[in-house]
C-alpha cells in the first residue's frame, strides 16, 4: 500500500502544474493572439472581397475613361486584378501586413502615410468628445435612475431622445451659425487658424499634443478654440447614448434586493447608488463606452465635412467621390482595426473590473 501511495502521488502534481496561474495566463495569452489573428483576417477577407464587388473600376481611376484600351490592360496588369482572386487575396494580405496599401488617387501619396496624417486629427476630436460623453452622460443616466418618474428625469430623456434624432449635419451647422458666426465663443471650421497652419512641427499628428511639446500655447490655445465645437457636437450624440444606457442599468440595480437591504439597514442614499447599484454596472457600460468611442471614430464623416475637419471622415469621402479604391479600403480597414482594438481592450477591462471574467 505504501508503495501504491508513493507511485501516484506525482500525478496530481502534474496537474497542478498544467493548471499553475503561469500556464493558465500563457494559454489566455495565445488565445487572445490567435483569436485577433483570426479576427484580423477576417476583416482583410471582408475588406478585399467589398473592394471587388463595388461597381468601382479602380483601373478607371487610375487612366481615366479616354485611356486606350492597350494602356487600361497594361496598368490593369500592374495592379494585378488580371490574376485569380486567391491570388489576389495572397497579395493583398501581403501588402497589408507589410504596410503597403496601395497609392491614392487623390492625393498621388501612399495610403499609409495619408493615414498616419489624417486619423491624429479624428482621433483627437473623438476622444474628446467620448470625454464629454462619459464625464456627462453616465451622472446624468444615474441621476435620472435615482429620480425616476420626476421632472428631472423627464428632462435627461429629453436630452436623450434629441441626441437620436438631431441630425448631425443640422447640430453642426447650428453651431456654427449661433456660437461661432453670432457669438464667438468658438473657432471656426479647420484645426486652427489659417495662419498657424503647418507652425508646429507635426511629431505625434495630435496638435494639442505637439503643440505643448514646441512649448507654443498660443497655437494650443487657438486648436482648443477650434476643437470645442465639433467635439462638442460628437460628445452630445455619445452623451445621449450612454446617459440612456446608463439609466437603463442603474434602473435595474436599484430593483435589487441587495439595495432594499442596503436602504433598510440605513446607508446613505449617495453610498447605495454610487457604491452598491453602480459598481455592479461598471462592465456592462465598458461596453457602451467602447462602442461610442468606436463610432465616433468612424462615424464622424458628417461632422468632418461640416468643420473642415482634415479626419479619416473626410479623407474618406473625397476618396469615395474619386473612386479611390486604395484609399477607401485603407480607410475602412484601419476603421474595422479600431473596432477590434477596442473591443480587446474591453475584454481586458472586464477582467480587471470583474474578477469573475478572470
Amino acid at each position: 500500500m505504501a508503495d501504491n501511495n508513493t507511485t501516484t502521488a506525482p500525478a496530481p502534481t502534474r496537474r497542478a502544474g498544467l493548471q499553475s496561474p503561469g500556464r493558465r495566463r500563457l494559454f489566455s495569452a495565445l488565445g487572445f493572439l490567435v483569436t485577433l489573428g483570426v479576427t484580423f483576417i477576417g476583416l482583410l477577407a471582408i475588406t478585399f472581397f467589398i473592394g471587388r464587388i463595388v461597381p468601382i473600376d479602380p483601373v478607371l481611376a487610375v487612366v481615366g475613361d479616354r485611356a486606350p484600351v492597350a494602356v487600361y490592360e497594361r496598368v490593369r496588369e500592374e495592379m494585378g486584378l488580371d490574376r485569380p482572386l486567391a491570388a489576389q487575396f495572397v497579395s493583398y494580405v501581403g501588402d497589408v501586413v507589410t504596410g503597403n496599401f496601395g497609392t491614392a488617387v487623390s492625393t498621388g501619396k501612399p495610403v499609409i502615410e495619408d493615414l498616419a496624417r489624417v486619423f491624429p486629427a479624428t482621433l483627437e476630436m473623438a476622444t474628446l468628445g467620448i470625454l464629454l460623453g462619459v464625464l456627462i452622460g453616465v451622472p446624468l443616466g444615474v441621476i435620472a435612475a435615482s429620480r425616476r418618474g420626476s421632472w428631472l428625469d423627464q428632462g435627461i430623456r429629453v436630452v436623450g431622445l434629441l441626441g437620436y434624432s438631431v441630425p448631425a449635419f443640422w447640430l453642426g451647422l447650428v453651431g456654427l451659425a449661433v456660437f461661432y458666426a453670432k457669438l464667438k465663443w468658438v473657432g471656426g471650421p479647420g484645426r486652427v487658424d489659417i495662419f498657424y497652419d503647418g507652425v508646429v512641427t507635426p511629431v505625434t499628428g495630435l496638435i494639442l499634443v505637439d503643440s505643448v511639446i514646441a512649448g507654443d500655447w498660443e497655437i494650443f490655445r487657438n486648436a482648443v478654440w477650434h476643437l470645442i465645437l465639433p467635439a462638442s457636437c460628437l460628445g452630445f450624440f455619445s452623451l445621449a447614448y450612454i446617459a440612456r444606457m446608463t439609466r437603463s442599468f442603474m434602473l435595474d440595480q436599484l430593483s435589487q434586493e441587495y439595495v432594499t437591504t442596503a436602504r433598510v439597514k440605513g446607508v446613505p442614499e449617495r453610498l447605495v447608488i454610487w457604491r452598491h447599484a453602480f459598481r455592479p454596472i461598471r462592465v456592462p457600460l465598458i461596453t457602451v463606452i467602447g462602442l461610442s468611442y468606436a463610432g465616433l471614430l468612424e462615424g464622424s464623416v458628417m461632422i468632418e465635412t461640416i468643420f473642415s475637419w482634415p479626419g479619416i471622415g473626410n479623407y474618406l469621402t473625397v476618396a469615395l467621390l474619386n473612386a479611390d479604391m486604395a484609399a477607401v479600403l485603407g480607410s475602412t480597414l484601419v476603421i474595422g482595426a479600431v473596432f477590434i482594438g477596442i473591443n480587446k481592450i474591453s475584454d481586458v477591462l472586464y477582467r480587471v473590473l470583474d474578477p469573475r471574467a478572470r
